[in-house]
């Protein structure tokens, strides 16, 4: 009588992928709860791009001006002729005071400039043009 041996299976090696996955979902919510969201609330405006800005630390006086040349101090639209007496005020003593003007990228030069000269006469002797890093 002829016989044949079985053929036996063999066993596969089988991964917990349960305990893998609890691993992956503990990383996502320390990531999660790590990270700072940092949420700028105001005017939206496209920032031009350059490739050696920094960050600022100090404190600051911050100016938007939207596409249409207006000016905005914290949400708020300020005059350009009422505009001089705030960041005079603003400023105070402090003439080391950083005045940053954050201006739309599609916005007509000259009146950008008109904010930086407004600001340059009400006694701020530092002035920087907002951009955002480029590539």
């Amino acid at each position: 009588m002829l016989s044949f041996k079985r053929h036996k299976d063999r066993y596969q090696m089988q991964s917990p992928l349960t305990s893998l996955i609890d691993i992956v979902f503990l990383l996502l919510i320390y990531f999660l709860l790590t990270t700072n969201f940092i949420v700028e609330e105001g005017i939206t405006i496209k920032l031009p791009d350059a490739k050696a800005s920094a960050p600022q630390i100090k404190q600051e006086i911050t100016v938007t001006v939207d596409e249409e040349g207006r000016a905005y101090m914290a949400d708020q639209e300020i005059p350009l002729d009422q505009l001089y007496t705030r960041i005079k005020d603003m400023i105070g003593k402090d003439k080391d005071r950083l005045v940053i003007i954050k201006a739309d990228k599609t916005v007509i030069l000259n009146k950008a400039v008109k904010v930086m000269d407004i600001a340059k006469a009400a006694g701020a002797s530092r002035l920087s043009l907002a951009t955002e890093k480029g590539l």
